[in-house]
C-alpha cells in the first residue's frame, strides 16, 4: 500500500499562486508514476500533470505554462506549484501514483490516491 496526503490548498485570488505538496509513504514505489488530478463541483474528475517517465512532464492544456510539477525524490514528495490561477481552477486537487508505464493522463492507470485538498479561486 502506498499513503498519499496532499497539503497547500487554499483560497487565493485569481491571478495569485499556491503550492501544492503530496508526501508519499508506504510500500516502495516510482516518483515518475506520479501525477495530479482535480474535479470540480459536479464535474467529472480531470488530468492536470504527471510525470511522464523518469525526466519527461505532461500537463493538460488548460494548465500548460502556468502550473509545473515537481518531485523531491529524497523526501516521497510531490509538489504542483500553480501560478497565475483562475476561477476555472477551483477543485479538489489529488495526488495519485501508478506503474510508470501506464498511461499518465487516465485516472483509471493509477492505483493509489490521496484524499485530496481543496484549492478555491475568487474572482
Amino acid at each position: 500500500q502506498v499513503q498519499l496526503v496532499e497539503s497547500g490548498g487554499g483560497l487565493v485570488q485569481a491571478g495569485g499562486s499556491l503550492r501544492l505538496s503530496c508526501a508519499a509513504s508506504g510500500r516502495s514505489f516510482s516518483t515518475s508514476g506520479m501525477g495530479w488530478f482535480r474535479q470540480a463541483p459536479g464535474k467529472e474528475r480531470e488530468f492536470v500533470a504527471a510525470w511522464r517517465s523518469l525526466f519527461n512532464t505532461v500537463y493538460a492544456d488548460s494548465v500548460k505554462g502556468r502550473f509545473a510539477i515537481s518531485r523531491d525524490n529524497a523526501k516521497n514528495t510531490l509538489y504542483l506549484q500553480m501560478n497565475s490561477l483562475k476561477p476555472e481552477d477551483t477543485a479538489v486537487y489529488y495526488c495519485a501514483v501508478r506503474n510508470p508505464y501506464r498511461n499518465p493522463t487516465r485516472g483509471d492507470e493509477y492505483d493509489y490516491w490521496g484524499q485530496g485538498t481543496q484549492v478555491t479561486v475568487s474572482s
